[in-house]
């Protein structure tokens, strides 16, 4: 109820209802008892309550603090046949429309054999769930919308290759870029950059023109990036000399 949910959301940091499963079908398979509608409605009451009470303390200070984490939630992969896809526009809906602080995603687990309407899996999908995570990364912190990470003809992330990887070699003609040039929306994009190194670039080149060791001193892993960008005096090929095949190979052997 509202009242409990209240209750709860004034002792505990954070709040999480858990929608479980990716679609609302496959929910009703597994767990008979529960619905989307039962889910949804508890989360869009503490995201509201969540900016009454911020409303609140800007005007009373000492007014008590309703959940100050935010709320989560919680996906099971691997337990329904749900592509990645799904899961990454669901979860992304969660952010922008709940508010939600963090989606959780949870390896399915075969503890129970004598049901056979759950899958026969011997082992949880522990690598997937890995990739799934990382995905999530790229929505909340590299401004990646999800149909750059998956899409109608990429369903499922690569297993093999993180998100952010996959995404550079599929799209080699945005590459390389240039490291002195580009906007933080495409410095992001690069493997090897993350966002407080993009932010350092940003700052370091409005006073000379970064070379590659430069960018080893702000935390580019170079490994990987010199390969999708052009700077002052980098000689490295890069993904257009090599192509995406052969990078590809290169990469997970090194």
């Amino acid at each position: 109820s509202p009242e409990l949910i209240k209750a709860a959301g004034l002792y505990a940091d954070r709040l999480s209802v858990n929608i479980e499963i990716p679609s609302e079908q496959n929910l009703m398979l597994l767990a008979p008892d529960k619905n989307y509608l039962s889910i949804l409605d508890p989360m869009s009451y503490i995201r509201d309550e969540i900016a009454v009470n911020k409303e609140e303390r800007r005007k009373y200070s000492k007014a008590p603090i309703f959940t100050p984490a935010g709320h989560s939630t919680q996906l099971i992969i691997g337990a329904t046949p749900d592509t990645d896809s799904q899961i990454m526009h669901l979860s992304s809906s969660l952010y922008s429309e709940n508010k939600l602080k963090r989606v959780y995603y949870s390896a399915y687990n075969p503890t129970n054999e004598y049901d056979k309407r759950l899958p026969a899996l011997t082992t949880p999908p522990l690598r997937r769930e890995h990739r799934l995570y990382q995905a999530d990364w790229l929505l909340r912190f590299y401004q990646f919308k999800v149909d750059e990470i998956v899409n109608d003809s990429n369903p499922n992330l690569d297993l093999e290759l993180d998100p952010k990887l996959g995404y550079a070699l599929r799209n080699p003609h945005l590459f390389p870029v240039d490291i002195n040039r580009a906007d933080l929306h495409m410095i992001l994009r690069v493997p090897g950059i993350g966002p407080k190194s993009a932010n350092l670039i940003l700052s370091a080149r409005r006073f000379s023109k970064l070379n590659s060791l430069h960018l080893q001193k702000i935390g580019v892993v170079m490994k990987r990036a010199r390969y999708f960008i052009t700077c002052h005096e980098l000689s490295s090929p890069s993904i257009q000399e090599l192509t995406p095949l052969r990078l590809r190979t290169q990469l997970m052997q090194s």
